[in-house]
């Protein structure tokens, strides 16, 4: 962390940080146990990283007019949250790794004053606003990993302890 950074560099690298732990969740786990139902709804470890690379692509990319990948499910019948069939664990990484490219490009090149319109609102939203909405996004589905993860094999926490 930054921790004499500006604002910019901050709230990037606070949500780094959410974004690495998201991954570091699924490491050590085979398919089944990072596709596997653990909550009444369906939530998954999988799932939850479709979720993220989903609305990383959304809020950063689309909302600034940015080039979004074509998408093989739709977000709006939250086809989003689980991992299909047919759809590979690297498939889906994969997915959350060009999401968070895509993103860090458009937080790069952009100001934090920005002004985006998400298609999906009725208001326009800043950059500031967006990089705070999704580090609390993250950090909110990270805290759903932590628990699944949990039951799953035990292990808990937002990072590798070193």
């Amino acid at each position: 962390m930054p921790y004499a950074g500006g604002e910019k560099e901050t709230l990037h690298a606070s949500l780094n940080r959410v974004r690495d732990a998201v991954l570091w969740k699924l490491e050590g786990l085979d398919d089944e146990q990072l596709r596997r139902p653990m909550t009444p709804s369906g939530t998954s470890l999988l799932g939850l990283v479709k979720h993220l690379a989903s609305v990383e692509y959304g809020w950063f990319v689309e909302t600034f007019g940015g080039a979004v990948e074509s998408l093989w499910f739709d977000p709006y019948k939250g086809e989003d949250m689980r991992a299909g069939e047919g759809e590979t664990t690297a498939q889906i990484v994969a997915f959350y790794g060009r999401a968070r490219a895509a993103a860090d490009r458009m937080i790069t090149e952009l100001p934090l004053d920005a002004v985006g319109r998400p298609s999906w609102r009725d208001h326009s939203v800043t950059l500031r606003w967006v990089l705070v909405h999704m580090i609390e996004e993250t950090a909110r589905h990270a805290g759903h990993m932590d628990i699944v993860r949990e039951l799953i094999d035990g292990m808990a926490g937002d990072h590798r302890r070193e």
